[in-house]
């Protein structure tokens, strides 16, 4: 297999190689998302298209944890190093994996390797997807009776805050208005 099209993690040479498959599978997976539409259904192929660059980019990122460990900021650099946080963030499919991937970035958080707000994300993540409230407000849907964005519930809101500043995040009010904005 080429190493762009779900080859071995540990077949890429060198750091450099695996930060720009990293950043290369960000931007296919992004690029999908950027396809569906801000109102209406979204169309049935396009979901489809992004399910399965979803399973991939899955499927890649337990190869590059296997070989590599986590692949933290020293590794691939903050750029690829966001890249992997947001293959993990898209991970729903096998939340096993994206509840391993949580606590390997923990484990990163405190060796200096991710941002805590990476943490905070896929915290949040993990918790909706286990149907518990989530704690840090990052998480938001839209079912489409018209009412737009809201947050999944939120555990604690009088200290939403104080968390959020902990994990390197900007208030909730601010958070919460451009999710809004969003169209």
């Amino acid at each position: 297999m080429s190493k762009t099209t779900g080859g071995a993690a540990d077949d890429l040479d060198s750091s450099a190689e695996l930060a720009a498959e990293l950043l290369r599978r960000r931007d296919e997976d992004q690029h999908v998302r950027g396809l569906l539409p801000d109102t209406g259904p979204w169309p049935s192929d396009v979901l489809e298209r992004m399910r399965r660059i979803d399973a991939d980019n899955t499927a890649f990122l337990k190869r590059v944890i296997a070989a590599h460990g986590w692949p933290g900021l020293s590794l691939v650099g903050r750029h690829a190093a966001n890249a992997a946080w947001l293959i993990a963030q898209h991970s729903d499919a096998d939340p096993e994996f994206q509840r391993h991937a949580r606590d390997l970035i923990a484990e990163a958080v405190a060796k200096g390797e991710a941002p805590r707000r990476h943490l905070a994300y896929i915290t949040d993540r993990c918790l909706v997807h286990e149907g518990q409230p989530q704690l840090y407000g990052t998480q938001y849907f839209d079912n489409g009776d018209g009412a737009g964005v809201r947050p999944r519930p939120i555990a604690d809101l009088d200290r939403l805050d104080q968390r959020r500043a902990e994990a390197g995040l900007s208030p909730y009010a601010e958070h919460d208005a451009r999710m809004r904005k969003r169209p």
